[in-house]
């Protein structure tokens, strides 16, 4: 969850690795640090706290090296302190390296390095990798002379790692290499002009190059200022393809908005629209053509499974009904973080499909590891070209949603839920045996949202004032029926992201059963009612909690006239299917005005991080 960045070539490094750690603060931001080579010397600067706090120290200026690296930490082991920041070095001051992920069996590795004679000065795990290089660069003579020396002894070091990790590695021996490896963490080279950008995420080098290669599990790269050669864990060489990103660098810009998070909700329709759009052929109908899911296998599954982890979760959660619906085939949404852990029944008549922002979701990804091995078909939906989850799956579908920076999900989460309910449309379609006045509701529905999300935004004055009457709160409640309840779990988790306010969503249903005993004067309930079918139900419910003195927000596309409710915010009508991607858009407005409110770091809530690496 940790980002890191890496540069080698003839401009000074220090700001280019500034700038790319800026760019990554969402995957993590309790300590950072850089490391350059200077006159054939390392250099390691890095402090607690955030990016911004390395310029404050006095041998920032100093630094002119043309390579180097650097991290931006979300600590896991050792509390945040300048010593716990990263890089690290080994004991000669020969390596320093920067890591993301975890290794498992670092205690293992540190009592055996001890012996041999090592220190360590830090509580982390990563101070055993640069150690580890230096107890096998030691076993080569003439070590200064090829760079392969240098490969061997990195590449011997990750053969005794376990867990994950994406590492970036510099020797004042080799001043004009960097080394980097890749074992379930992400890791990008973005190819310049005489130059190289290294880094955890796409965005973070945006603005220098739209051209990359991806390294695949266990592959080694050593880049040079005018070359990157690529080696498989034996060190064979291999080739990569050159890929074209085509994210506009102006999309990491905040343009004006206060917050990229206020920024990523106002983009939701052009971002929808796009995703539409990408699936949209000539003819008006979504092309699912590269999936080639055939009618005769969709009628031999037994099951789809939706997996995914928070935010991704609940879009899953959002879109089953509409799958049983529209295709009769049981559908059942898991966090993917349980799924491996139970011996889940996956077989070859089985579709799985993940949902990951980032394609790098660690957890998401080992239950796809799992899927594959059981023989079940994969579908990837994603944010992310390139990215882990595109090259295990067995099919890729993208939402385009374009770069999302702040680390609750917003734009993203809209995009999977339309994308989510385009491919239940063109599975049904498929099958063949759906209610075709239903699917053609769904598509003008589907094709509608872009313009009714704009109408959505427009409730943002009624929520500042909403926001501004509850933001002391400690306590607020979600309740949904049906496909609402998706509504109000999303909702819940994003209050909760960002300002710190405890939250819980129920389905309406269950107040009886337990949760109304939490209610008392003044509790804030917010109440989703877009169900026609179950209005009157949801109208009930929410006079139970009005009765014991709560106050409430609706949020519905019903005309209500109860008089009991303190403020109605009113969205566009849609079929009920699809009425998340609107009903949320109000709910993420209240949870960035209470934030706000609250004077809190939107963007960069306490101890979260965008991409989830690490188990």
């Amino acid at each position: 969850m940790c980002g890191i960045v890496g540069y080698i070539g003839n401009k000074t490094a220090c700001p280019i690795l500034i700038a790319g750690l800026t760019n990554l603060e969402y995957r993590g931001y309790d300590s950072a640090g850089i490391s350059t080579i200077e006159k054939n010397v390392l250099s390691v600067l890095k402090d607690k706290g955030r990016v911004n706090n390395l310029k404050n120290l006095s041998e920032f200026n100093s630094l002119k090296g043309s390579v180097g690296i650097a991290h931006t930490r979300w600590a896991t082991h050792g509390k945040p302190s300048s010593v716990n920041s990263h890089p690290h070095l080994d004991n000669s001051k020969t390596f320093s390296v920067v890591h993301n992920g975890i290794i498992e069996n670092y205690n293992e590795l540190k009592n055996f390095l001890t012996n041999k004679g090592f220190t360590f000065y830090s509580e982390t795990d990563t101070e055993v990798i640069p150690n580890l290089i230096s107890y096998y660069y030691q076993e080569f003579p003439n070590k200064n002379k090829d760079v392969s020396v240098f490969l061997s002894a990195v590449q011997k070091a990750c053969k005794e790692l376990i867990g994950s990790y994406a590492i970036e590695v510099i020797s004042k021996d080799f001043p004009d290499y960097i080394i980097v490896a890749k074992k379930n963490s992400p890791l990008v080279i973005g190819k310049g002009v005489k130059e190289n950008y290294i880094a955890s995420d796409i965005p973070a080098i945006l603005e220098y190059t739209k051209n990359f290669y991806f390294l695949e599990e266990n592959e080694f790269a050593v880049i040079s200022r005018n070359n990157v050669e690529f080696f498989d864990s034996s060190l064979n060489k291999i080739s990569k393809d050159l890929k074209e990103i085509s994210w506009d660098s102006n999309a990491t810009d905040k343009n004006g908005f206060e917050d990229y998070m206020l920024k990523e909700i106002y983009e939701q329709p052009d971002s929808i629209r796009n995703t539409i759009n990408s699936r949209l052929n000539e003819n008006g109908e979504y092309d699912f053509s590269d999936l080639k899911l055939s009618k005769q296998y969709l009628k031999n599954i037994n099951k789809i499974y939706i997996l995914a982890c928070g935010t991704a979760m609940h879009a899953g959660l959002a879109v089953k009904n509409t799958i049983e619906k529209l295709c009769n085939i049981i559908t059942q949404v898991e966090v993917a973080s349980e799924f491996r852990y139970r011996n889940p029944l996956v077989d070859s008549n089985t579709l799985c499909i993940f949902v990951s922002q980032s394609g790098e979701t660690a957890d998401t990804l080992a239950a796809l590891n799992l899927s594959k091995e059981a023989g079940a078909k994969t579908i990837a939906i994603t944010n992310v070209v390139g990215s882990s989850i595109t090259r295990l799956a067995d099919y890729s579908v993208f939402t385009h949603a374009g770069p999302e920076i702040a680390v609750a999900s917003t734009k993203a989460y809209t995009c999977q839920v339309t994308l989510l309910n385009m491919l239940a449309i063109h599975l049904a379609e498929t099958l063949g045996n759906c209610d075709r006045e239903l699917i053609n509701t769904l598509k003008l529905n589907v094709l509608s949202l872009p313009n009714k999300v704009q109408e959505c935004l427009n409730s943002d004055d009624f929520i500042k004032d909403f926001a501004s009457r509850i933001y002391t709160e400690k306590d607020v409640f979600f309740l949904g029926r049906g496909i609402d309840y998706t509504t109000a779990l999303e909702a819940s988790l994003k209050l909760k992201e960002i300002s710190y306010i405890h939250s819980e969503a129920y389905p309406a249903g269950e107040l009886k059963h337990g949760p109304i005993a939490l209610i008392e004067n003044g509790t804030t309930v917010v109440s989703i009612i877009t169900d026609k079918t179950l209005t009157p139900k949801s109208i009930s419910n929410t006079q139970e909690v009005i009765t014991r003195g709560a106050k409430t927000l609706i949020i519905t596309n019903e005309h209500l006239s109860n008089s009991n409710f303190d403020t109605i915010i009113n969205i566009p009508e849609v079929h009920s299917f699809v009425s998340p991607i609107l009903a949320i858009i109000p709910l993420q407005l209240l949870a960035y005005r209470i934030s706000k409110n609250k004077n809190l770091d939107v963007d960069k809530p306490r101890n979260l991080a965008k991409s989830v690496t690490v188990e």
